[in-house]
């Protein structure tokens, strides 16, 4: 159950790099939530999208077919969420949010086990439900506490990823000093120095 240091995103210019959202429930929202990024279109996707989380799930998935949308139902509250604390809009979470975290929380979540050399995992198989309970859980926890007011929105030019920043200072401003990072300090060169 080691944190994974993010995914490896390839947007549509081919540039792979790798991005830490900081949190199970902003890392979620790669799954798709915004329409043109969607990757759940079955429950499959779904089943296929789970092992490639920060809980690093290395057994067997379940998931029914109104797992699917009920999915995408907490995705869209955690949108909506994430972009209200990113914006400093309060309140961050609604009252119909509010229910839709309440209700996917109270799913059990992953049972997690201890090997016999002490290794750490989970008891499989895991279920769509248990996951989605995990991450409205780490919802709840995000945006309802000091947490919130670390949840940014990457600064680079339309760069729309959610992270929470996890730095000691509180000063990341990029997805990806990779990607949105360099291309600002590039830009900021050539304005320096214009040929």
């Amino acid at each position: 159950m080691r944190v994974a240091s993010g995914m490896e995103l390839t947007p549509r210019d081919g540039q792979t790099f790798r991005f830490d959202a900081g949190t199970l429930c902003l890392e979620f929202l790669l799954s798709g939530a915004l329409a043109e990024w969607e990757q759940l279109h079955t429950p499959q996707d779904l089943a296929a999208w789970i092992p490639r989380t920060r809980l690093e799930v290395r057994g067997e998935v379940r998931v029914e077919p109104a797992d699917l949308e009920r999915a995408r139902r907490l995705r869209a509250a955690i949108q909506a969420m994430a972009e209200r604390a990113a914006s400093a809009t309060a309140p961050v979470v609604q009252a119909a949010e509010a229910k839709t975290l309440t209700e996917f929380a109270a799913a059990p979540p992953p049972v997690p086990v201890l090997g016999p050399a002490a290794d750490r995992g989970w008891a499989y198989p895991m279920t769509a439900a248990q996951y989605l309970s995990a991450v409205a859980r780490d919802a709840m926890e995000v945006f309802t506490g000091p947490l919130v007011e670390r949840v940014r929105m990457c600064g680079g030019e339309r760069c729309l990823l959610l992270f929470l920043d996890t730095s000691r200072p509180g000063s990341r401003r990029w997805c990806s000093m990779d990607r949105c990072g360099n291309r600002q300090k590039l830009r900021t060169r050539r304005d320096r120095n214009p040929a």
